[in-house]
């Protein structure tokens, strides 16, 4: 093993390291505010995995996707119902607990007997010189068609999204004449002020 397989060895556990602590962390901690900043700590792990296979286009969309918008998005939602409510102890709470943990572990085992069934051997093939280019050649010939279905049901998300937040900034009450409207302010009366008293009062 070389320096350079050294270091590849050294990032890879440290990055999967830092992964599966900040999971842990997303799934065990009791605020929420702290488990969305773990889940971008996640996601920023799985792109330095990325970065060492090579990817770096998938790098750099999973920093500015998921880091820099689904996780943002995660944390203004948090931040914007600011729910609070005491805690009240649910019924049968332990069955909810006990379906999530054998679903869990079904998870790890279908994806345990995924790595050990998987060939892991190294491909002898060149790496693409620019796979930003080779991804939008596949966008726009092979996967053109759920490239743009995948366009148009973002658009709907983001028109849904906006319906939903939109306010209303005055009551549908009827406000009567010499009730002053809402969210305004009444203006005070203001002397005007000629231009050499005005240097007068700075000095």
């Amino acid at each position: 093993m070389n320096l350079a397989q050294g270091v590849q060895v050294v990032s890879f556990g440290i990055l999967a390291v830092m992964m599966i602590g900040a999971a842990l962390g997303v799934v065990l901690l009791d605020n929420i505010v702290y488990s969305a900043f773990l889940l971008a700590g996640v996601f920023a792990s799985i792109a330095g995995i990325y970065l060492l296979l090579n990817a770096d286009f998938v790098a750099a969309a999973q920093l500015l996707i998921y880091v820099g918008a689904v996780n943002v998005l995660i944390l203004f939602a948090i931040m914007l119902v600011n729910k609070r409510q005491d805690f009240v102890p649910l019924h049968n709470a332990w069955l909810r607990k006990a379906l999530t943990a054998v679903v869990s572990a079904g998870l790890f085992v279908l994806l345990s007997t995924m790595i050990l069934v998987t060939p892991w051997t190294l491909s002898t093939a060149t790496p693409a010189n620019n796979t930003i280019v080779l991804i939008g050649q596949h966008f726009f010939s092979d996967f053109l068609l759920p490239f743009e279905l995948a366009s148009i049901l973002l658009l709907i998300a983001m028109v849904g999204a906006i319906i939903l937040a939109r306010r209303e900034f005055l009551p549908e009450q009827a406000i009567s004449p010499n009730q002053q409207p809402v969210l305004t302010l009444p203006e005070r009366p203001r002397e005007l002020v000629s231009v050499g008293d005005a240097s007068r009062n700075i000095q």
